[in-house]
């Protein structure tokens, strides 16, 4: 069960309804079985996407070709080279797959994978069915002309990210650029010039490249990217409140 992450929370196990973030299940309220803490949660997250996106061979670990690693394979590899994370073991790799609310994770059986934000070269065997009409994609001011007239590369990942909606493109643009520019792109038209678009993880979609013919700007006016921005400023005002 996937469930918005509390700040501050810790991840716990129903025996009903699976891993939750916070101190009590939101579907039955039970306590359940504490798991983790926040600060170990995040410890392994990084580890985790460090591996499964970037660097398997750092830690002796086999990636086949669609980018799966055997989970006990990695519980070892990960205590054998950090002894703080002794108590690590399978069921903590599961529970921060299963609370990721942006399915940065896939685990089936015994194995685990990153779904998108590879570095490493892979084989995609992700599902292409049900894409929506339009993704989008974030961009920096300077770079919307470009790529309007040259298209989307995938730049130093093996892929172009797009998302499902204008707010999460604008919340991920919105990390590297001070206000981003959203850029829509036509997956109709894609799809049916034989292009293959897949989806990754919960807002994520994956394909090689775009090309400009499919790219409009979002206007800046659109109520979603209006809704980003008032957000944005809250939080600089608070910030700049703070020092």
């Amino acid at each position: 069960m996937k469930v918005s992450r509390v700040a501050g929370s810790m991840i716990r196990d129903c025996k009903s309804h699976g891993f939750f973030d916070g101190q009590n299940c939101p579907a039955c309220n039970d306590e359940g079985k504490f798991i983790m803490s926040d600060r170990e949660r995040d410890i392994l997250g990084r580890r985790m996407a460090g591996i499964l996106r970037h660097f398997p061979e750092k830690f002796d670990l086999e990636m086949d070709l669609n980018g799966w690693v055997d989970i006990r394979e990695m519980v070892e590899a990960l205590t054998k080279r950090d002894r703080r994370m002794h108590w690590l073991r399978p069921h903590h790799i599961r529970a921060v797959s299963e609370t990721c609310t942006k399915g940065r994770y896939d685990v089936r059986g015994d194995m685990v994978r990153a779904t998108y934000a590879h570095t490493v070269e892979i084989e995609l065997d992700l599902p292409t069915d049900d894409t929506p009409n339009l993704l989008y994609y974030p961009c920096s001011p300077d770079e919307e002309e470009h790529l309007l007239e040259h298209g989307i590369k995938p730049g130093d990942r093996k892929h172009v990210h797009l998302s499902k909606t204008v707010t999460a493109a604008a919340n991920a643009g919105h990390v590297h650029h001070h206000r981003p520019i959203i850029i829509e792109v036509d997956c109709i038209q894609m799809e049916a010039n034989g292009d293959s678009i897949y989806h990754a993880g919960t807002t994520v979609y994956l394909t090689e490249e775009v090309e400009g013919r499919y790219c409009a700007v979002v206007e800046a006016e659109h109520p979603e990217i209006l809704v980003s921005i008032a957000g944005w400023e809250e939080e600089e005002a608070a910030a700049a409140e703070e020092e």
